[in-house]
């Protein structure tokens, strides 16, 4: 398996011990620690090969409004005229996706809190989930490839919202004929309603709404003594409550 990733920090580069391939680029021969890791077993430890090239690049990140960075990426990729470092810095630049398809399966799809109790049930739940979420990327790969539209400006949400609507209308047809009829609109609607192009959009990890003033409800309900004053003496208020509003 390739990896492309971020060079650790604790690790060093020096460009002039390594067999350049272009400027801030090169091949370096890492070897394998002394001391086993953590995360692998005697076994896998003693699977690893005693040394391994890799492919580091080094380059600046310039993104209007922010301070330019500069990022060492280091891959298995080694060869650079299949794999141009150009390709690799901006294969890393989407790593950012992963993030967003996270929220998409958790907030948009309402996995952030699972309801059953049980591990057995806890798993099919997330494999549920799981499902779903492929379902939905499957209707948007078909409608990209159908209609040859930019896979990042297709909306997640409307995708959601669209395969639920046209799903009752499917389930209720009458022939064959009339399903895929439904099938080829919801496709075209997907085509048709597409985000604006957001290069470098910021994505802030933040909470859109407000904490209401209510305290939390940590004890079964025959239990629980409702405070009079909410407002006055709840509990999970931060301390800056009121600078957040």
């Amino acid at each position: 398996m390739d990896v492309v990733a971020r060079l650790h920090h604790a690790r060093k580069v020096d460009f002039r011990k390594a067999r350049r391939l272009g400027k801030n680029e090169g091949l370096f021969v890492w070897q394998r620690g002394c001391q086993q890791s953590q995360i692998v077993s005697a076994s896998e430890w003693a699977l690893l090969p005693a040394q391994i090239t890799v492919r580091v690049i080094r380059f600046t990140a310039t993104i209007r409004g922010f301070r330019a960075r500069r990022i060492t990426l280091v891959t298995t990729l080694l060869d650079a005229e299949l794999y141009p470092a150009e390709q690799l810095v901006a294969l890393y630049a989407r790593r950012w996706r992963l993030e967003l398809c996270l929220r998409d399966l958790k907030t948009t799809m309402g996995m952030e809190q699972l309801r059953c109790k049980t591990p057995a049930m806890a798993e099919k739940e997330l494999l549920t989930y799981l499902v779903a979420h492929n379902l939905i990327r499957c209707v948007i790969a078909e409608t990209v490839a159908r209609y040859q539209v930019d896979l990042e400006r297709v909306s997640f949400k409307g995708s959601v919202d669209a395969v639920r609507q046209y799903g009752d209308a499917i389930g209720r047809a009458r022939n064959q004929k009339m399903r895929r009829q439904l099938w080829e609109d919801l496709l075209l609607n997907l085509a048709r309603d597409l985000v604006r192009y957001r290069p470098n959009r910021r994505e802030p990890r933040a909470v859109k709404h407000r904490p209401k003033p209510y305290p939390l409800l940590n004890r079964p309900r025959h239990q629980f003594v409702e405070i009079s004053h909410r407002s006055r003496y709840w509990k999970g208020r931060p301390r800056n409550y009121r600078g957040l509003n």
